[in-house]
């Protein structure tokens, strides 16, 4: 799990095809990998990677197939920019939304413009992840957490501040970019209990725990 605020931006340095999947060789700059291990989930440019070797500058990981189709992976070269993130920790402050780094679908930014020192930027949405898209609700895009500023059909706004343009890749998304989209986990959750899903059912977010944490409101 994450929160969606990078915490550093790297690069791809290598890679290597195996078979039908891939193997990344990500330097991590400025990000501080002492305490990664073998196993240890690092969330990159919006997806949740499983860290192979991790030393001093970088880390590996291996891409699948499933990975490489469903994301922007396949148009990631050597050389490009990642945003990167460690996975939560107990004592990690929760500045952005809960991500859990399994991405629903690749967007498209389709405009992009000055909003005073900020950029505004217009996203179009694959069509079955509109429902989830909500005004004053939270998306991540490329593993960063956004508010979703207004909603109009299948595209959605956004206003990246100049901290964020500084920190993450956000400031090199031009018009016609693909981006990792995530939708916020609650209302994919809080579908599957309207539906009444068994995996809804067996799951520890209930109807319960979503109205006393102000998600529903009592009748």
């Amino acid at each position: 799990m994450f929160t969606g605020i990078v915490q550093a931006v790297g690069k791809l340095r290598s890679l290597e095809d195996r078979g039908d999947d891939q193997r990344f060789h990500i330097e991590a700059n400025t990000l501080d990998l002492t305490d990664v291990r073998c196993g240890d989930s690092i969330c990159v440019s919006g997806v949740c990677l499983t860290v192979l070797n991790a030393g001093a500058t970088g880390f590996s990981t291996d891409v699948s197939i499933e990975t490489l189709a469903s994301t922007t992976f396949l148009r990631l070269a050597v050389g490009d920019a990642v945003n990167l993130e460690k996975a939560l920790t107990p004592t990690t402050a929760l500045g952005g939304h809960f991500v859990s780094g399994h991405v629903d679908g690749v967007g498209e930014i389709v405009d992009r413009r000055q909003a005073g020192r900020s950029i505004a930027m217009r996203v179009r949405t694959p069509a079955n992840l509109v429902k989830y898209i909500a005004q004053k609700g939270s998306v991540c895009i490329d593993g960063i957490s956004f508010t979703v500023n207004d909603v109009q059909g299948p595209e959605f706004e956004i206003n990246v501040i100049p901290h964020t343009l500084e920190q993450t890749t956000a400031g090199s998304f031009t018009v016609g970019r693909g981006i990792n989209l995530e939708v916020d986990i609650i209302a994919r959750y809080l579908e599957s209990l309207l539906r009444g899903d068994e995996q809804a059912v067996n799951s520890k977010v209930t109807a319960k725990f979503l109205r006393e944490h102000g998600f529903i409101r009592s009748s």
